[in-house]
């Protein structure tokens, strides 16, 4: 296979997140070729883009031929163009057991002898984001001011998704509200390239239980650095966008409206300063009896209802904590520490973002949690200057698993439990080698969906300490006092000092 040539085949597994696996032959050769995108049982066609390693890599131009997977019509009416929800052709119990598998096949491939419990769904297969970032562009070069999505397979060009269904309708009343102000007010969008312009993003969030809404949007700093008489223009501008949003009717009910200043020259949401334009910064969520305050920086599980499953299966591997300290890792928000703090001894949270630390402190203070400790610092240099030594160990790390070094300081602990988070089965399959190689075990895992219509799926595993039945580090003080004992005589004290110390 020559790279830059078009080659057509058929694709006969998928491997984690989205490569289509699939063999082209060549006379008596086999090309083993991987096609991001591709769907198991559909015929595509493609173009080698890269070769390493006896194994080829394709880019896909064309699907020639649906897979029988694919059952249904789209949901969507962005189907075509959004890259975000690419299973969504395929019914829901079909696209549940296509990620089961895949991430079986990643945890068996290291586990050895466990049990695999499958795969839990999501409690919503539609609307069920509670976070969505949309970006402002346009559909084409020198187009229309768009907001929405980034066009599948691409960079610069934004697909307007005004009829998004993994997120409740309320996002789309304030996404066609927001993109309709500032079209009738011609606002520029932020050029990535050129890095000149005002509009960058738009950043909502809802909460399930109680409905309320947060609304964000992100700006460069130009429009008002052109003068005094600009900085009154925008002023007077963002109020006006306030009132707009405010005279629309939701499902919910807006808490929040605030403007965040943003000049990073990469395409990344963040904040150099953020206002409060209309009520407070934040929403509050409630969540398997726990309320959560949530701002709009925080870092929250997307699918609340999957959540509480996600979580609710966290406890269980847990299992009893009454008199126990659990260190969670990578904490977050705290909402995994809070959730264990009901009924354990102690929890102690470590997460490296300060905001999240401080919310997380703000949340069981809420909660009247007086048994959790949170550290703002990274699991690395912390975790072994905590004054206090876990009985358990819950560990959900970032996408690209838990430092080396941290998960050897981690093993060091010998904690009887580990339990382990991941939005990132690949990463869980390299880490929990090295967990095995440190004296652990797999005993059971499992996932959990919470990005129904999307290849992502989180991962939950249970590891247990093995226990040895070598005589380690065992010192016995013998006072001989003249005794002169024989051969024989000397290895069967040793063997009864050996039963003793077993039992």
């Amino acid at each position: 296979m020559k790279k830059g040539e078009l080659y057509e085949g058929k694709v006969e597994k998928m491997e984690f997140p989205n490569k289509g696996i699939l063999t082209y032959r060549e006379g008596e050769q086999e090309n083993k070729v991987t096609v991001k995108g591709a769907l198991p049982g559909q015929t595509v066609r493609f173009r080698i883009s890269k070769k390493h390693n006896g194994r080829c890599e394709g880019r896909l131009l064309e699907v020639l031929e649906q897979s029988v997977l694919e059952d249904r019509e789209s949901l969507c009416p962005h189907f075509e163009e959004c890259g975000g929800c690419s299973l969504q052709k395929m019914s829901y119990d079909t696209q549940l057991k296509l990620k089961g598998d895949m991430v079986k096949n990643i945890l068996d491939n290291v586990c050895g002898d466990y049990l695999y419990e499958g795969i839990l769904g999501s409690p919503m297969e539609i609307g069920y984001r509670n976070k969505m970032e949309f970006s402002f562009g346009d559909e084409y070069k020198d187009g229309p001011l768009a907001l929405g999505l980034h066009k599948k397979g691409g960079f610069y060009d934004i697909v307007t998704v005004d009829q998004c269904q993994i997120v409740p309708s309320d996002y789309n009343t304030v996404l066609h509200c927001v993109l309709e102000f500032f079209q009738d007010r011609e606002v520029s969008y932020y050029h990535k390239m050129r890095h000149t312009g005002y509009l960058r993003h738009l950043v909502v969030r809802r909460a399930f239980r109680t409905g309320e809404i947060l609304v964000n949007l992100v700006t460069s700093s130009q429009y008002g650095e052109c003068g005094e008489s600009k900085k009154k223009e925008e002023k007077e501008m963002l109020s006006e966008l306030m009132e707009t949003l405010l005279s629309r009717d939701y499902f919910g009910k807006i808490a929040g409206v605030l403007h965040t200043y943003n000049d990073s020259l990469a395409d990344v949401v963040q904040s150099d300063k953020t206002e409060i334009l209309y009520g407070r910064d934040y929403i509050v969520e409630k969540i398997l009896g726990l309320e959560f305050k949530i701002s709009a920086f925080s870092f929250f599980q997307t699918n609340s209802m999957g959540a509480e499953v996600l979580y609710g299966k966290v406890r269980e591997y847990v299992g009893e904590t009454k008199d126990k300290v659990v260190f969670d890792l990578y904490s977050g928000t705290g909402t995994i520490a809070q959730m264990l703090a009901a009924v354990a001894k102690k929890v102690i949270g470590v997460e490296i973002v300060e905001e999240a630390v401080e919310a997380a402190r703000v949340n069981a203070g809420i909660n009247g949690l007086e048994n959790c400790k949170f550290i703002a610092g990274d699991v690395l240099k912390i975790v072994g200057e905590i004054e206090e030594k876990p009985d358990v160990i819950v560990l959900d790390p970032p996408r690209d698993g838990v430092h080396p070094r941290a998960l050897e300081k981690i093993a060091e602990f010998g904690v009887e439990k580990i339990v382990y988070v991941s939005c990132k089965p690949t990463s869980l399959g390299r880490d929990l080698k090295v967990l095995i190689e440190k004296g652990y075990k797999v005993e059971m895992g499992c996932c959990v969906d919470m990005f129904a219509q999307t290849y992502n799926v989180e991962s939950i595993v249970l590891l247990s300490k093995l226990k040895s039945n070598k005589l380690k580090h065992i010192n016995v003080e013998l006072e001989m006092d003249e005794i002169d004992l024989t051969a024989a005589e000397s290895k069967a004290t040793y063997e009864e000092i050996k039963d003793c110390v077993l039992k």
